[in-house]
């Protein structure tokens, strides 16, 4: 698994998550029953599967005109 983003919006990652799935692209997202250990520097992350998926995925949310910054 690679990690595509960290933020701890679980709005924006259920969106990106959509984005991807409709580009073929599956995702995964670790962490994101973490809410109240923000704080400790614990946030949720977008995974895809390997490196091609990545830069696919990376592609794909520019294209959309999202951030990868998180």
């Amino acid at each position: 698994m690679r990690e595509l983003l960290r933020t701890g919006d679980l709005v924006r990652l259920s969106f990106l998550q959509a984005l991807l799935a409709e580009a073929g692209i599956d995702s995964l997202v670790l962490d994101a029953n973490t809410g109240s250990l923000l704080p400790y520097g614990i946030v949720p992350r977008l995974m895809v599967a390997d490196n091609d998926e990545l830069e696919e995925a990376r592609r794909v949310l520019l294209e959309a005109g999202e951030s990868l910054d998180g």
